[in-house]
């Protein structure tokens, strides 16, 4: 058996409404213990001067899948141009927006991330997906499946099948790609493209199947409540990046009638058409909205300046983006009847006055939307920016004399079309462990992770208190994987995986009648080929099932 003790630490840990406790954390056979009970320690770090916080979690990071290879292909120069040395422990190749798996779940670690999930799984490459994952080290991880452009699934809604086939065929899916959650991704306007429809709005008709992104989201969202996934149905909405899409925004979360829904990359739909160039922020309606209703959540997205590159199964967005890429080039493709896929390059440019409002943007959603249990850190990235920016928009969030003196920075227009100089809230310490690890896990459904009490998994960051929050965010004196020292100094400090987390809800067998024909005359290979195994998931090894209550 193995246990240390961290002692001397301030804990934050609002799961359990510690907010500066000074006490031990004991972790013993990689999970939290008593401490006061707690026997046989075999180490003990001394966190004196230190803030002592959960394991972080990222619910939205495109770090795996076809997506990834497609992007890394693209943009070899910027591997080249950030290449990191080879250490004790890996070579972990480069890029930023582009990195390698093993470099990913490296630069996450030393952070103090121990968990982060890939937000848009295409069915069809669900393996490569898992492939990929099991090389990210350090990192618990999972996939968000996604639905909504399917054929399969839009032919059940429009035949009139009944929600009870559409269930079915959800847990099936989950099933057999071996994913956690749903993800909608501009649903219905992917498929749309395919027949010549360049936009579809909430309430307008997919021209082949006759069905609106509106009715397509409510059977999801009822299908996720009624077969008992914990995480709420994940949407990318209609829409993506066009000036007036706030409207849409509000029109979906109206749509939801109170039932829980997850916006991603809210910042990327909070667009208005005031002003003389017709863009402006949305940023104080979409977050009055998510104030004034309980059951939304959303993540930022937010836009850091510089060189990355966007990865989405919004064609229909990617298509309409390819002439603003930077440098010049671009891939798109159908994806075996199920999504697509869109890589466009992209440098944000903060003398831009698009690119520098959409920074603003996100600041303003992340400061007016008032409980930080229902808005999540992230850059989507790689879209908005490369995850590794992340301690540097702490610094924005926590630290207004220093985000009034980049806000200063950006051209005057801009400034005359944002509040964020107005903006006088602070981060706590609280609220960033509330946004990076309470939430996260809530949202999740998770009982064992995002919080330091007794049962929960060993992992655990040790911060340096500084008034830099960048520095201090950026370089964790300790990061803890299961009671493992994997970080220190933040530097790799040992080697170690983590888990992939999935469901599988129960579902009527007579749908698997169905999907045997539709893949040997549509798709054209055999549903069982289609299923994963469980040999394929981390070698079989480190899966968690999570358990779903499906409703009578």
């Amino acid at each position: 058996m193995s246990a240390v003790r961290i002692t001397n630490g301030k804990v934050v840990d609002p799961a359990n409404a510690e907010t500066g406790v000074v006490r031990d954390v004991v972790i013993r056979d990689g999970r939290v213990v008593d401490a006061a009970a707690a026997e046989g320690v075999t180490e003990t770090i001394d966190a004196k001067g230190g803030v002592v916080m959960a394991g972080a979690i990222d619910i939205h990071s495109h770090i795996a899948g076809g997506k990834s290879n497609l992007a890394r292909l693209l943009m070899v120069e910027e591997q080249s141009a950030n290449r990191e040395p080879e250490g004790p422990f890996c070579g972990c190749g480069g890029g930023l927006g582009t990195m390698t798996a093993h470099a990913i779940g490296c630069r996450y670690a030393e952070m103090g991330y121990t968990a982060v999930f890939e937000p848009a799984v295409v069915a069809a490459n669900a393996r490569h997906m898992h492939a990929e994952m099991k090389d990210i080290p350090f990192l618990d991880t999972g996939g968000y499946l996604v639905l909504g452009n399917d054929d399969f699934l839009l032919d059940l809604i429009a035949s009139g099948a009944g929600q009870s086939a559409v269930n079915d065929y959800v847990a099936w899916m989950l099933a057999a790609t071996k994913t956690f959650a749903i993800k909608i991704v501009n649903p219905g306007g992917i498929n749309a493209f395919k027949f010549n429809a360049r936009k579809l709005d909430l309430d307008e008709k997919n021209p082949h199947y006759e069905l609106t992104p509106r009715k397509i989201l409510t059977t999801l969202i009822d299908a996720v409540t009624e077969l008992g996934l914990s995480h709420p149905i994940h949407l990318h909405g209609c829409n993506l990046g066009v000036p007036g899409n706030e409207d849409t925004t509000l029109a979906t979360i109206a749509a939801t009638e109170g039932r829980p829904l997850h916006l991603t990359h809210v910042q990327f739909h909070s667009y208005g058409t005031e002003g003389d160039r017709k863009f402006s922020s949305g940023a104080a309606k979409i977050a009055e909205a998510v104030n004034k209703n309980p059951n939304i959540t959303v993540d930022v997205g937010q836009v850091m300046f510089g060189q990355t590159v966007t990865a989405s199964a919004d064609f229909m967005s990617q298509y309409r983006n390819r002439g603003i890429a930077n440098p010049k080039r671009w891939i798109g493709m159908d994806m075996e009847m199920d999504a697509a896929c869109g890589v466009v390059p992209f440098a944000y440019k903060d003398k831009s006055f698009v690119n520098a409002l959409q920074w603003a943007i996100g600041l303003e959603l992340f400061l007016l939307i008032e409980d930080p249990w229902r808005v999540f850190l992230t850059t989507d990235h790689p879209n908005g920016a490369p995850f590794t920016t992340y301690p540097h928009l702490i610094r924005l969030l926590m630290d207004k004399a220093f985000r009034d003196e980049q806000f200063a920075k950006l051209p005057k227009a801009v400034r005359k079309h944002s509040i964020v100089g107005e903006l006088t809230r602070e981060y706590t310490l609280e609220e960033m462990a509330i946004v990076t690890r309470a939430a996260p896990a809530k949202i999740l459904g998770f009982k064992d992770r995002g919080h330091l009490g007794a049962g929960a998994v060993g992992d655990a960051v040790i911060y340096a208190e500084a008034s830099d929050y960048e520095a201090m965010f950026a370089t964790p004196a300790y990061v803890l994987k299961n009671g493992e020292v994997i970080v220190k100094d933040g530097e790799i400090a040992g080697l170690a995986y983590g888990q992939t987390h999935q469901v599988a809800p129960d579902y009527d067998k007579g749908i698997e009648t169905k999907l045997d024909r539709w893949f040997d005359e549509a798709v054209g290979y055999k549903a069982s080929t289609f299923k994963l195994s469980d040999s394929e998931i981390r070698d079989g090894q480190g899966a968690v099932a999570h358990a779903t209550t499906r409703a009578s």
